[in-house]
């Protein structure tokens, strides 16, 4: 699970292929109107698109000269759920912390009132 997570990441990490992912989430599209929409060139896409595929986040078909990419069948579940579980953790920490201000806060209160500021 652990290299899968890092492939994931690994691939999530660049705008550039998050943007990808956008695009072929609203229509297919071949590696060249890819590369024209993002302003680069057709090898620097298919290096993206390659990443994609290994992760298993786009797949490609080559319909005669033209390769057509799609989002690929994975849907980030077990990233899904690292993540969740992170959040988690977090949110635990953070309703401790609070906690923590409120008790003071409330000590702090009370020591004004009995000093009489």
């Amino acid at each position: 699970m652990k290299i899968r997570l890092d492939t994931s990441f690994a691939a999530l990490s660049d705008p550039t292929r998050r943007g990808v992912l956008e695009q072929l989430g609203r229509a297919d599209a071949s590696i060249t109107e890819l590369a024209e929409r993002f302003h680069m060139t057709l090898t620097g896409m298919k290096k993206h698109v390659g990443i994609l595929e290994q992760a298993g986040l786009v797949i490609t078909e080559k319909i005669g000269r033209v390769r057509t990419c799609r989002l690929g069948p994975r849907r980030l579940e077990e990233e899904t759920a690292w993540l969740e579980a992170y959040r988690q953790r977090w949110d635990q920490r953070f309703d401790e912390l609070d906690r923590v201000v409120e008790e003071l806060t409330r000590k702090e209160n009370g020591d004004e009132r009995r000093n009489g500021t």
